[in-house]
């Protein structure tokens, strides 16, 4: 039915607009604080991080502790984010659901699962993925840009991750996917991407670069499926 036996989304900037909303708001924070930053900066530097890695790309970046609040803050966005919703990348919903009813998939996400459920139901997309929602931050050790929540997907899908093709927006995200072995779009469909996003991840490894979901759905071998 397609040239893979399995399908694994990246959900930030991949399924949702979270990237482009989330990076305001962080340059937003840190310019307040003391630190000028802009949206393209926070994009270059922490997208597709989480947890440590991304609170010391953060230190590193302005050179001194995590400010005061900042947590918070954080907390405060992601909430009125939950409650409010986040638009889909273009394309998003009509292409999972146009998916072969019998192609195992799931999301592999630096967000936590509680983040991933919410905004799955915001796009009425919830049982599109059943109980495959896996997160860097809550089901492997090392999150991305290790491959470790690839091969952990791949296994719980029961397939193999050389089967696998996974759709990334990240160059943090990339980087593990092109190293777990699987077949990587790179999608640069998400507002967050800039004119060059393409040639940053096709620099990092992966197999084809995509647009718009159109273009996956030729990519994947869909383009005939009813």
């Amino acid at each position: 039915m397609t040239r893979f036996d399995a399908l694994l989304f990246d959900f930030d900037g991949v399924l949702i607009e979270s990237e482009e909303s989330g990076n305001r708001h962080l340059a937003d924070y840190l310019t307040g604080a003391g630190y000028p930053t802009t949206p393209e900066q926070t994009m270059a530097r922490f997208m597709g991080l989480s947890g440590k890695d991304f609170l010391a790309a953060i230190e590193a970046h302005i050179g001194a502790p995590i400010p005061p609040g900042f947590q918070q803050a954080r907390r405060a966005e992601d909430e009125r984010c939950l409650i409010e919703g986040i638009a889909e990348v273009a394309g998003a919903t009509a292409f999972v659901r146009a998916l072969p009813a019998g192609l195992p998939r799931a999301v592999v996400s630096s967000s936590r699962v509680r983040w991933i459920a919410t905004h799955l139901e915001h796009l009425g997309l919830r049982d599109a993925f059943d109980v495959h929602l896996y997160s860097g931050a809550e089901h492997v050790t090392n999150g991305k840009p290790a491959p470790d929540l690839y091969l952990y997907a791949a296994d719980k899908l029961g397939v193999a991750i050389e089967r696998c093709a996974i759709i990334e927006d990240s160059p943090v995200g990339a980087t593990g996917a092109v190293a777990s072995g699987a077949f990587v779009i790179g999608l640069v469909a998400g507002g967050h991407c800039a004119p060059d996003h393409g040639d940053r991840l096709r620099a990092i490894g992966v197999k084809a670069v995509a647009s718009n979901f159109d273009e996956v759905t030729a990519i994947l071998g869909l383009s005939d499926q009813s």
